[in-house]
């Protein structure tokens, strides 16, 4: 498969004839985005006919250009556990919360936190023994209480008006069951943290995907009919879902299933009388998009805030070049 095919649905098509010079109107031919697969905080979709450079800039700026919110001051007032003040500072700082960026301002340098930029949380929290125990308990739940720190003690000090434009589960932790410290009785933690709005370029907490990854769709071609015992072994040389045997006139025949599973390990040429008849390779406009967002935002949502990054920077390329001329 070459640049000058397409993929449909119905299969391979043959693409227009690629201009000299680049052409939106060509562009627009091949030009296509579907998505394959859809949840809460993941989504595989197709980007096809495009450069590697554009779809590379894309997981770029997902990041370290969008936005969000992560704890970014930790007043520490109490720590007796275990866990070191810095350390456990950092901790907090990697929790994901769930405000939208989108409504909070950039908190200038120098300038003091406000409710337009700012949100503030409390962590308060004592280990203690649990008298009502059994003499025969074992399990910490039942000897302590408090004795394993969650994000879900975090509570949100809501500042100014943000009470009535917020509830708690808009702005709290995405998860409740991140664990922060384990404690002793007599060990406690006493802190205030304030969250904010930043960019992964800034720091890695704010980056709103845990991972934005992409690769070329594989192509896989038989050149010949391959049955038998080979049929089978070449199967278990690529992944589950690739390579299907099925039985034709009683014999059973290897044929190509699905070759985007492929995951590129090449197991095939370990048998030589199959290596040889076995063409892979990569479509190299057809990008197979990966987004895994922390919780806070859908991962489609990241995307279109990475395409407005993308249209600002090229926005403002075009208007400094227009002072140049």
């Amino acid at each position: 498969m070459d640049n000058n095919y397409i993929l449909t649905d119905s299969g391979p098509l043959k693409a227009p004839s690629k201009p000299s010079v680049w052409s939106l109107k060509f562009f627009k031919t091949k030009f296509k985005i579907q998505v394959m697969y859809m949840g809460d905080m993941e989504m595989e979709f197709d980007m096809v006919g495009v450069e590697p450079s554009l779809a590379n800039a894309f997981r770029r700026i997902l990041l370290s250009e969008v936005p969000s919110i992560a704890i970014k001051e930790v007043h520490m007032y109490m720590n007796t556990s275990v866990i070191q003040d810095e350390v456990l500072a950092h901790r907090i700082g990697l929790i994901p919360f769930k405000a939208n960026p989108h409504q909070f301002e950039t908190q200038q340098e120098g300038a003091a936190p406000s409710e337009q930029d700012t949100l503030e949380f409390e962590l308060k929290i004592k280990c203690t023994k649990n008298n009502n125990a059994t003499a025969k308990s074992t399990e910490l739940a039942d000897l302590y209480k408090n004795h394993a720190v969650y994000s879900k003690s975090i509570k949100w000090l809501p500042m100014g008006d943000q009470e009535k434009m917020f509830s708690a589960a808009d702005v709290g932790p995405v998860f409740d069951d991140i664990l922060i410290a384990k404690l002793r009785p007599g060990q406690e933690i006493e802190m205030k943290m304030l969250a904010g709005k930043g960019c992964g370029k800034d720091h890695a907490k704010y980056s709103p995907v845990s991972t934005a990854s992409y690769r070329l769709l594989p192509t896989i071609e038989l050149t010949r009919e391959i049955e038998g015992d080979a049929a089978h072994r070449l199967q278990k040389s690529f992944s589950p879902g690739v390579i299907e045997v099925v039985e034709k006139k009683g014999k059973s025949i290897a044929k190509v299933k699905n070759a985007r599973y492929d995951n590129g390990s090449r197991n095939y040429m370990l048998h030589p009388d199959l290596a040889s008849f076995v063409k892979v390779g990569r479509v190299p406009d057809h990008h197979i998009f990966t987004i895994e967002s922390v919780g806070a935002m859908e991962p489609e949502a990241l995307f279109l805030d990475a395409v407005k990054v993308l249209k600002t920077k090229c926005t403002n390329l075009l208007a400094e070049l227009d002072k140049c001329s």
